[in-house]
Order: structure tokens, then C-alpha cells, then sequence
């Protein structure tokens, strides 16, 4: 059962990585709420993309690992 809310966190930011890599201006406005003090811009929204590539990356790398 544990493996299966490591694929949905790995999907998710997978998705979300995906997602603000292709349309960065559809994101801006979710990267707005959820960076409040800092004003949301291009360059945040793809090395946010970026990092959560990286993380669904390394988490399906532990998956499958075990």
C-alpha cells in the first residue's frame, strides 16, 4: 500500500513538472498563490518545473530500488 502513495506523489510531480515545462503562463497564476510574498515569474515557474522533475525522478529511483 505504500507503494501506491509513492506512485501518486511520483505522478503528481511528474505532471506538475510536465505541465509549468510547457505552459509556464497557465502556472503563473497557481505559482502566485503558492509563493504569496514573492511575485511569480517565468524563470520560478520553470526551475520549479524543473525541480519537481527531479523529484519525481529520485522518488521513482527509490521505488525501484526496493
Amino acid at each position: 500500500m505504500h507503494s501506491v502513495g509513492v506512485s501518486l506523489v511520483i505522478q503528481c510531480s511528474l505532471a506538475l513538472g510536465l505541465a509549468g515545462l510547457l505552459w509556464p503562463e497557465k502556472l503563473a497564476a497557481v505559482f502566485d498563490v503558492l509563493m504569496f510574498p514573492w511575485p511569480s515569474s517565468y524563470r520560478t515557474v520553470r526551475t520549479n518545473s524543473i525541480a519537481a522533475l527531479v523529484l519525481s525522478g529520485l522518488l521513482f529511483l527509490s521505488l525501484f530500488a526496493r
